[in-house]
């Protein structure tokens, strides 16, 4: 088979991303012979390798449209500093993307980029729409929650002192996230830090 007719196939997936072992189920092949085809396409520019077994066949695609992929079977969204930025909540734009998953927190290397995935529980996973770019995206509200969520338990005062909310921004969402934390202290501590960066966020 030649690259450009197994690229084609692959095309036919609908999908940026692809593994090594899915391609060569796709393509009928074995998987070293499938990893050869691969790589004949990312010479001529074609496809580009991710990382280990892992490949985007849409060179253009944007990083926010990964995390999911990178985190498979498990799901995932923009969330945290990236999701703020995106909201222009924050004017500082992060070099990483920050991902929620219900994966474990790990740092993720790609060529394209670096991911910073951070674990919630499952009964706080949700909160994220569709982005631009295919992905998933937290909504504002839960982009704030899960920024102090997550920098909340490594103790220090939290500070997002360029925190600029959204007009039509809703507190109430704060609230019935946090009442989903199951520990107590987790709980209140978080709430104190929601309360304090709503105090100090500019608003329209």
């Amino acid at each position: 088979m030649k690259p450009t007719d197994a690229y084609a196939d692959l095309l036919r997936l609908n999908r940026p991303v692809v593994e090594t072992r899915e391609a060569a189920t796709r393509l009928g092949l074995s998987v070293p012979a499938a990893s050869q085809q691969l790589r004949s396409l990312e010479r001529s520019g074609i496809v580009r390798r991710l990382r280990r077994g892992l490949w985007l066949l849409r060179p253009d695609t944007e990083p926010f449209a990964l995390p999911a992929y990178l985190t498979a079977p498990y799901p995932a969204y923009v969330s945290l500093w990236s999701a703020l930025a995106r909201h222009a909540m924050i004017e500082q734009v992060p070099r990483q993307v920050y991902v929620a998953s219900l994966a474990r927190t790990q740092q993720v290397r790609t060529s394209i980029g670096d991911f910073s995935i951070h674990h919630l529980a499952p009964d706080l996973f949700g909160g994220y729409a569709q982005s631009d770019e295919g992905g998933h995206l937290a909504v504002p509200e839960k982009a704030l929650f899960d920024t102090i969520y997550v920098l909340t338990p490594r103790g220090g005062q939290i500070r997002l002192p360029e925190l600029e909310l959204p007009e039509d921004f809703d507190e109430r969402q704060l609230d019935e996230w946090t009442r989903r934390i199951h520990r107590p202290r987790l709980r209140t501590m978080v709430s104190r830090a929601l309360t304090a960066a709503l105090r100090r966020a500019a608003r329209p």
